[in-house]
């Protein structure tokens, strides 16, 4: 299996993670292991990195990447929202969130996410699941297909679309992602900024099937609690809807006390967790040029302090 992706800012994140040679690191959407390997490549044998993955591809892909490594590695086949169970009592130095599809998962036809193939209707990213985007499709009602369409694709044409959809439906089930996008393009006005029609949509579906948006806040959260003191997380987004969440959790997260404005003293207790490092950082125009994938990407980072700071 030729499993192509391209990490993006690599570099950005070794530095933004601060790695410590005999530190653990959590690789949360270890993808084919590009990240994974860069840090492992400044551990020594006392240190280990934890990759997860929801793909089984990418986990078949990573072994072979991360195989005779000096450092321990440890790969698990599991979502993220599931950090507490797989990282029980252990701390850890440092974390990293890479989120949105792989080029590798968009780029292969026959796994549904791309608009440009005509392939089943799938975008399943744990394909051991049976939820896909078929299910979406054919059996929601026109009223939810018209909420993900306008909260997650922000579509401003899902009325439309929706509607569309569920007569299209009537005369037998939508299969493919190609019947979906002439579904689309019949119902969206051409537009002349450049953008595929069934853009949105597909993103939108993609959120609903793998719940990415609804798992992000929590799971930060986790990761954060599981961090050693110092030690920092890094996330990498790719659409606003992600990273507002992160901005929203890494303010929530860096935020003191909690009490009413008006209230003469603290009763609540509340401590901040992390102080956030710096802005969102962008790719540099050097990697735009190599991947022109990393165009919307966003960097944040953030380090876990003691409740005395």
């Amino acid at each position: 299996m030729d499993f192509q992706h391209k990490s993006v800012m690599l570099e950005e994140v070794i530095d933004a993670l601060k790695i410590q040679p005999d530190g653990i690191y959590l690789d949360c959407t270890l993808g084919g292991g590009g990240h994974s390997l860069k840090i492992a490549e400044a551990l020594n044998s006392a240190g280990k990195i934890i990759g997860i993955d929801q793909d089984e591809d990418a986990i078949i892909a990573a072994r072979e990447k991360l195989s005779g490594l000096k450092c321990g590695v440890e790969i698990i086949h599991s979502n993220f929202n599931e950090l507490d169970k797989i990282l029980g009592e252990r701390k850890i130095d440092g974390v990293l969130f890479d989120l949105g599809v792989s080029s590798y998962q968009i780029d292969t036809a026959e796994r549904g996410f791309s608009y440009m193939h005509d392939a089943p209707l799938d975008m399943r990213m744990d394909r051991t699941k049976n939820f896909s985007a078929f299910d979406v499709i054919n059996e929601y009602a026109e009223n939810k297909l018209v909420k993900i369409f306008s909260e997650y694709g922000e579509e401003r044409f899902s009325k439309r679309i929706a509607k569309n959809i569920v007569a299209a439906r009537k005369n037998q089930p939508i299969k493919t992602t190609g019947e979906l996008v002439k579904i689309i393009e019949r119902a969206v006005p051409k537009i002349s900024d450049g953008g595929h029609p069934a853009k949105r949509v597909f993103q939108a579906v993609r959120i609903e099937v793998n719940h990415e948006l609804e798992i992000l806040s929590e799971s930060i959260t986790a990761a954060v609690n599981h961090l050693k003191f110092g030690g920092r997380i890094a996330v990498i987004t790719f659409h606003s809807l992600e990273d507002r969440i992160i901005k929203q959790t890494f303010k929530n997260l860096a935020q003191g006390c909690i009490c009413p404005k008006d209230f003469p003293v603290c009763v609540c207790g509340h401590k901040a967790a992390i102080k956030i490092l710096g802005k969102a950082k962008t790719a540099t125009a050097d990697e735009l040029n190599k991947n022109s994938r990393a165009k919307s990407a966003k960097l944040r980072v953030a380090e876990k302090i003691s409740k005395e700071e």
